[in-house]
């Protein structure tokens, strides 16, 4: 086994105050900017600390799917699209280094500028930018992409959007980009806007999916042959327009990726044993420790890669819609979390070895210490908002720990006295509140997802301990898509990964804004007023001492109020591919994350 270690607008008074202090701002250009402090690399970088800058060129890249695809429009809601295609078909004006918390290089943009307070930004594109077909990547593409996605894309393009006072040329390959209010983040958000072609989408409806616009950007790749639900490739495009910019250096190297799509999860991973696939990411344990035995294992054609990263866990487990009657009571969501035998269930399915998650910002300098008061800043923070948040954020919250064994008594009885606190009783054995309904909800799952149906079913036997019968529904990728989007559910699988740089998408994920807005990812439905306090701390707060205190703040609210049952995380992935892929020794800070397979991998015999 391989195992690498490494690293809008304001009222018009303020307004106008505000853009002429603005304008009257000095900066000079540079080559990239950070969140906090200068970008690590400096003007003369020849390539990403990650990238192999001598990689050779060739080869492919096969990857089994669970699921399938109707769209190859990424940018709207609507329809079903290869995830991957954001990322690997578009660039943007700067490029992300996932070995620093948050910084930015120049892509499409030679140089970026901004004053000390973050009024502006300003973006220059280098010379020659072309998109794949070869036509010429203009300041006028760059412009409509950005108000066309922050007003007809996806939601999540909508805010940053919607915090720009004014948007202008500046030059022939210059665009500058004034707020209503100095937000840090958002020069880098602007930055990483997706480029799209301006002429392709005239007499066309924006929001409409489908794979009858085949999307052409500027990056290295292009979409060549499809199939609907069963198959897509991205060749590489030999006559790159950016095959000299510093930053793309040692990436890009296949000369196809290929997705083929099965119905099953569990017919992905025979598809990789069977050779269908040349690379397959495992997220079971027990199956990392136990199924990758096989023979093409054992002779040495494939390698089994684990790759650490040092970014805080997120949030994987069961989230609790709070729209939902349900679960709008607290100490229902803590009978929930009680019950929930997670050391039974760790033993069970992962022989024990599965560290759980004890916080959304957990395993991190941006985590809260489990257990503890608030103090110093912290506490500061907290304070003012002591009636609203539960007294836990202050004073120290922990997840219930059980015995081990299977009945879990001890946590089953704090259960029930918390149901009867919130007006439940089991009565002749049904859990019923005063009117004689009884307490029950629906479970969405996603067909395949075998392991969250095996964690679910131990889940529901223990409930059945409180007089709890909850309805387990499983559906198809797509149903599951539209129910999640639309709060369709009472509790489902949650996934939200957090990276050490948190920022505007804070309120996309838990701010009351998008509570209510379909296809946001605040799938609990969170309308928190400390919630919003802190995120908007976090954007304004100007050290790293105060961002990680706000951060720590922003933690202990959103664990406290128990809307997500929480399961394992994992300091490392697992990836098993064919030795002919290869990855650089340097490993980033973010590790498996975006920006590393297959941008960084390359094929060699």
């Amino acid at each position: 086994m391989k195992s690498v270690f490494f690293l809008r607008l304001l009222p018009f008074a303020g307004a106008l105050a505000f853009l002429l202090a603005a304008q009257a701002a000095t900066a000079d250009p540079s080559h990239g900017i950070a969140m906090y402090g200068d970008p690590v690399l400096p003007a003369d970088f020849v390539a990403l600390p990650y990238a192999n800058a001598d990689a050779p060129k060739g080869g492919r890249i096969i990857f089994a799917e669970n699921g399938g695809f109707d769209s190859l429009h990424p940018f709207i809601r609507k329809g079903r699209t290869p995830w991957q295609l954001r990322y690997v078909l578009f660039e943007s004006l700067m490029g992300r280094s996932y070995d620093e918390p948050f910084s930015l290089y120049g892509l499409l943009a030679e140089t970026i500028e901004t004053d000390d307070a973050r009024n502006w930004v300003e973006f220059k594109l280098r010379e020659g930018t072309k998109f794949s077909d070869g036509s010429p990547l203009t300041i006028e593409d760059v412009m409509w992409s950005y108000k066309t996605l922050g007003t007809l894309g996806n939601p999540v393009y909508h805010g940053a959007w919607n915090k720009v006072a004014s948007m202008e040329q500046t030059g022939p390959r210059s665009v500058r980009f004034t707020f209503a209010a100095p937000n840090r983040e958002l020069p880098l958000i602007l930055g990483l806007r997706p480029i799209l072609k301006k002429a392709q989408w005239e007499g066309k409806d924006f929001q409409a999916s489908g794979i009858d616009v085949v999307p052409i950007g500027s990056s290295p790749y292009v979409i060549g042959d499809f199939e609907p639900g069963r198959y897509l490739t991205l060749d590489r495009n030999p006559d790159y327009w950016g095959a000299d910019v510093p930053f793309m250096q040692g990436q890009a190297n296949l000369d196809q990726i290929r997705f083929d799509y099965y119905g099953d999860g569990g017919v992905v991973f025979e598809a990789f044993k069977a050779g269908e696939a040349t690379t397959h990411r495992e997220f079971n344990a027990q199956k990392w420790a136990t199924e990758f035995d096989f023979p093409a294992v054992r002779n040495g054609d494939i390698v089994l890669s684990e790759i650490p990263h040092q970014r805080p866990t997120g949030i994987w487990g069961y989230a609790m819609n709070v729209r939902r009657d349900v679960f709008k009571d607290i100490r229902v969501r803590d009978a929930m979390i009680h019950a929930f035998n997670y050391e039974f269930i760790n033993q069970t399915l992962n022989d024990g070895n599965r560290r759980r998650i004890l916080s959304y910002f957990h395993n991190s300098v941006l985590g809260m210490e489990p257990g503890a008061p608030a103090t110093g800043q912290v506490r500061a923070l907290l304070d003012p908002f002591a009636d609203t948040i539960p007294v836990e954020a202050l004073d120290g919250y922990s997840l219930p720990v059980s015995d081990g064994s299977e009945r879990n008594r001890a946590n089953i009885r704090k259960a029930l006295g918390l149901m009867e606190q919130a007006g439940w009783s089991v009565q002749d054995g049904v859990m019923t509140n005063a009117d004689g309904t009884p307490f029950t909800f629906e479970i969405v799952l996603r067909q395949g997802a075998a392991e969250t149906q095996q964690v679910m079913s131990i889940f529901v036997a223990a409930l059945g301990r409180l007089g709890i019968t909850p309805t387990i529904t499983t559906v198809d990728s797509a149903q599951y898509t539209e129910r999640t989007r639309t709060f369709d559910f009472d509790m489902a699988y949650y996934e939200r990964g957090l990276s050490l740089s948190p920022g505007n998408e804070q309120r996309f994920n838990w701010g009351s804004e998008a509570a209510n807005e379909e296809g946001s990812r605040n799938w609990i439905g969170i309308q928190n007023p400390a919630v919003d306090a802190l995120i908007d701390d976090m954007l304004n707060a100007t050290d790293q001492d105060g961002f990680s205190a706000v951060t720590k703040a922003l933690d202990r609210v959103l664990t406290a109020g128990r809307y997500v049952i929480p399961i394992w995380y994992r300091d490392v992935s697992w990836i098993a591919h064919v030795k002919e892929l290869h990855f650089p020794d340097r490993i980033p800070m973010y590790g498996d994350f975006l920006g590393f397979q297959p941008d960084v991998w390359w094929y060699e015999d």
